[in-house]
């Protein structure tokens, strides 16, 4: 019994003490009065803390009393904190500040709404008082500006929309002053604050590891460990840990998410060796183990089966256990899934709040889906010759590097697709792979080049997504039809190029026209 209780709840343990490292504001708030309500402000001390520091000193010292939101722009932002806002003459807002400046302290927390960040010049140590509170997620200015807080209250929203939505004149200065004043800024206890929303751990941009301080913006991170031999990918802004292995029943890798409802979900993979035995006998132990904790009135068991995961034998167990912590109750559900290896057992599980379990199970469900061993080849390296190093640049999005820098991960199912173009599975006939092996060697003359400009440019790579879409969306036709003569491949081949044509060529004409008329 001892063994499957700390099966199904290491993940929850881990669950409780990694949240206490999310909760960055030691106690203390700041709340702005405001001519349109309180704004309660928490903060990030281990991101920017010389910034928390220096925002904590200036309200301590009444500095913020009196100055205005002097730019507001709906859609964007709400700037405040200059000292010039107490003179009448608005030439000079937007310059002052205080007698010193803040190094910046950049952090991988996006700007998204209600994020508070630093203003500054463009000298990156250049901050001072004046700062800004995000109106609607604005990523393009994430690891440009400090991130430093985020306001946490239903109210402190509802003051935001009602200053973004004032009346505005020439240099987004609001037209009636008095409208956006902040009266008082005061420091205070957290305890003092009833109201507080749960925000859980603030989004965050994921860092390419092959690109020093280069985020990607969006889709999973993939883990891949040669050690373990293993790779999926993991839900995106989620932290990924390998805990020490202090004993076989320790999970080898750990994604625990920002927590929602009473806890944070978590997603674990625990490997263990198969010792001779068979997937029944492994089944039938766990079973065993498992009745023993039912007994007990802890433990429900939802469902169980044997299912099959991309040729592999696997059995799924879903289950509903009440646990206590810290002196409270939590009801929380598990789905685990094993996986039958050649020489390994592959356990995955995933646990959450009930209330909160449907909600990220898509997540997990594409870590399940995702899950490759690294040393076994996959079906596309079985069918496709391997092409030499020496003729084919070293292809680290799986083969398709433009659209995995546009759509952020390789298992994209835009990324997917284009795989299987790529390796003659939608075109099967002769003409079909001389087109493909023709294409694919231009295809691997620019790609890593333009991959490249789409990671460090985000506007080049909405650009390229905006280009690329729609000829994957008529691509699609071919999965739908089966092609097996090449009269087929070439009918199928100039309607798509009739299509295009009339999408990037013909439609764009006709729209400039009508305009010109």
């Amino acid at each position: 019994m001892q063994k499957i209780l700390i099966l199904f709840t290491l993940a929850f343990v881990l669950v409780i003490s990694i949240n206490e490292s999310y909760a960055q504001s030691d106690d203390k708030l700041v709340i702005l009065e405001t001519s349109q309500g309180k704004i309660v402000i928490e903060f990030f001390p281990k991101d920017a803390p010389k910034h928390v520091k220096n925002f904590m000193n200036l309200t301590e010292t009444g500095f913020y009393d009196g100055v205005l939101f002097h730019r507001v722009i709906p859609g964007f932002m709400i700037q405040g904190g200059d000292p010039n806002t107490k003179d009448s003459d608005n030439s000079t807002w937007g310059t002052g500040g205080p007698n010193h400046f803040v190094e910046a302290e950049f952090n991988s927390i996006k700007h998204n709404r209600g994020i508070v960040s630093m203003a500054r010049s463009a000298n990156p140590d250049s901050a001072g008082s004046q700062f800004f509170i995000v109106h609607e997620d604005s990523n393009f200015l994430d690891q440009q500006y400090t991130v430093f807080g985020r306001i946490v209250t239903d109210k402190s929203f509802e003051t935001l929309d009602k200053i973004a939505l004032l009346e505005i004149g020439p240099r987004d200065i609001p037209v009636n002053i008095d409208e956006v004043k902040i009266i008082k800024a005061i420091t205070v206890n957290r305890s003092e604050v009833s109201d507080l929303l749960d925000l859980g751990e603030p989004k965050r941009v994921v860092i390419n590891t092959e690109i020093p301080n280069q985020p990607v913006e969006s889709g999973p991170q993939i883990f891949e460990n040669e050690e373990l031999d293993v790779g999926f990918s993991a839900p995106e802004g989620w932290a990924l840990q390998q805990p020490p292995k202090t004993d076989e029943n320790t999970p080898n890798v750990v994604a625990v998410g920002p927590k929602i409802g009473e806890i944070n979900p978590v997603i674990s993979l625990r490997i263990i060796d198969k010792e001779g035995k068979t997937f029944d006998d492994f089944i039938k132990e766990k079973n065993q183990l498992l009745q023993e904790v039912v007994a007990t009135g802890n433990l429900e068991l939802s469902s169980q089966e044997k299912i099959s995961i991309k040729g592999k034998e696997a059995y799924v167990t879903n289950a509903v256990g009440i646990f206590q912590s810290n002196g409270q109750s939590f009801d929380v559900k598990f789905k685990e899934t094993t996986i039958l290896g050649s020489d390994k057992f592959y356990t995955f599980a995933y646990s959450n709040g009930q209330d909160d379990f449907d909600n990220q199970l898509s997540k997990y469900d594409d870590s399940i889906n995702s899950f490759r061993i690294l040393s076994e080849p996959t079906e596309t390296t079985e069918e496709i010759p391997k092409k030499s190093t020496e003729d084919t640049p070293t292809d680290t999005g799986g083969g398709c590097l433009i659209a995995t820098a546009a759509f952020g991960s390789e298992f994209a199912p835009q990324v997917q697709q284009l795989r299987e173009l790529r390796d003659n599975t939608i075109l099967p006939t002769k003409s079909g792979f001389a087109f493909m092996e023709g294409f694919n060697q231009l295809y691997y003359v620019f790609s890593p080049s333009i991959a490249d400009l789409e990671r460090k440019n985000p506007i080049f790579k909405e650009i390229v997504k905006l280009t690329i879409t729609p000829i994957l969306t008529s691509l699609s036709i071919l999965n739908y039809v089966n092609i097996e003569s090449e009269e087929e491949m070439l009918g199928y081949g100039i309607g798509i190029i009739i299509m295009n044509v009339g999408m990037y060529l013909v439609a764009p004409a006709m729209l400039i026209n009508r305009i010109r008329k």
